[in-house]
């Protein structure tokens, strides 16, 4: 096995001359809060942008918040440094994105897009759960274009109204008490914004219509994923990672050029992008970006993992709390991470689309670790550890053995407003 590993520093540009070939490459992460993975990845993502031409980053954030950010990268926002950018990510966990590495990789993306008149290269969220956020900024954009078309949208979202800021709250009164949904009224709305860009209004900028109706959709699957909520936890997953799927493969068609869809590099948790047919949860009925990908498009995906042994973390006891800096357990015998461990390299990276004895010595399933923004390590094979194939679930993965807690770059968080609660893993 040890012969069959590369060296992360010094055969680093194999790894992306692979994933380059591809027009998506998935690049993960074993928990949210590691300053090596956040490292690797956007070093990864500089070499496939400069030298493969992806021109879109999709992350495993909200659409609104993460607009702000792209805006500045694409030199159409007065925001001062990409510190500033970040601002709008206020709920828990704002360390996702608000953390030492971001800033950097934002300024250097707001550089190389500087002297492109075409071809610029956007970052984008992918998530859900920014129902009212979505709401405030699709009713912001219809007020500067379209009096009347703002009041039916006003209207039609009123039906929120009933049950406060809390969209748990909406989910629960219309699954557990049988008040009627609001289904109607956001799939409404969203059908009126795709008319708009079907008519070209005049009044409307493309540019920025685009955008709304990104946020109108996130609204109608966000009304979905809160009821869904109160049917289990299967039936929410899925329809949060065929939102994320569908955002990506939007994000692709619009920002095509030359009439070829933009490639497109992702960033998310491990758990959103390894493929869930070599996992235990997919005998759970759950599926996820990877898989939704990789059954559609095939060797036109290439996913990267990751996994560390020990080390610190950046997490949070309880939902909603303050992140600390906590110790990990070593990663627990018939793991990955401990087999990984044994071979006694500080890291190194394994091209899992090789045949040979090296790749077949993992496919007997084995655990494997997932962090997400909650850690709890006295009850980490129940919360953090599930069986997976990894040769079936990943193209290649990265092992740092030793690995450290992502500095935050503040410790403030305001109430969730539009974030569910955390599973047991505290996956997100």
């Amino acid at each position: 096995m040890a012969a069959a590993t590369r060296s992360l520093e010094n055969e680093r540009d194999l790894l992306v001359q692979k994933a380059g070939l591809a027009d998506f490459v998935l690049i993960g992460e074993a928990s949210h809060g590691t300053r090596e993975f956040y490292e690797t990845r956007a070093d990864l993502t500089r070499s496939l942008i400069e030298r493969h031409g992806f021109r879109v980053i999709a992350l495993e954030a909200d659409w609104p918040d993460m607009l702000r950010v792209h805006r500045y990268a694409s030199g159409s926002a007065e925001e001062h440094d990409a510190n500033e950018s970040l601002g709008d990510f206020r709920r828990f966990p704002r360390w996702m994105w608000r953390n030492e590495t971001m800033p950097p990789f934002v300024d250097w993306l707001r550089e190389w897009n500087r002297p492109l008149a075409d071809g610029l290269v956007g970052i984008f969220g992918m998530d859900l759960y920014s129902l009212h956020s979505s709401i405030d900024a699709v009713l912001a954009y219809l007020e500067k274009v379209d009096k009347q078309a703002a009041a039916r949208a006003r209207e039609r979202y009123a039906c929120f109204d009933h049950f406060g800021t809390d969209p748990q709250l909406y989910g629960f009164a219309t699954e557990k008490e049988g008040i009627e949904s609001c289904e109607d009224e956001v799939i409404a709305q969203l059908l009126d914004i795709r008319k708009r860009k079907t008519l070209e209004s005049p009044s409307d900028d493309p540019e920025k219509l685009f955008p709304t109706e990104q946020n109108a959709a996130v609204v109608a699957n966000a009304e979905r994923y809160y009821r869904a909520m109160f049917r289990g936890r299967n039936a929410s997953w899925n329809l949060r990672d065929a939102h994320m799927d569908e955002t990506i493969r939007t994000l692709a068609r619009h920002y095509h050029l030359a009439g070829e869809d933009a490639k497109v590099i992702v960033w998310a948790h491990n758990s959103h992008l390894g493929d869930f047919r070599a996992t235990e949860m997919s005998r759970r009925g759950e599926w996820n970006v990877g898989q939704l990908l990789k059954q559609r498009l095939g060797k036109r995906v290439f996913s990267i993992g990751f996994s560390s042994f020990a080390g610190t973390v950046t997490a949070a006891d309880h939902w909603n709390e303050e992140p600390r800096r906590i110790t990990m357990n070593p990663g627990l015998p018939g793991s990955y991470e401990e087999f990984f461990h044994r071979i006694g390299r500080e890291s190194f990276w394994l091209d899992l689309t090789e045949e040979g004895d090296a790749v077949d010595s993992l496919r007997e399933p084995m655990l494997q670790r997932a962090i997400g923004v909650i850690y709890r390590p006295l009850t980490e094979r129940h919360s953090h550890y599930f069986y997976s194939c990894l040769p079936d679930q990943f193209d290649a993965i990265i092992h740092i053995d030793q690995t450290t807690a992502i500095h935050p770059l503040d410790h403030s968080a305001a109430p969730a407003r539009d974030r569910p609660s955390a599973d047991p893993a505290g996956r997100i």
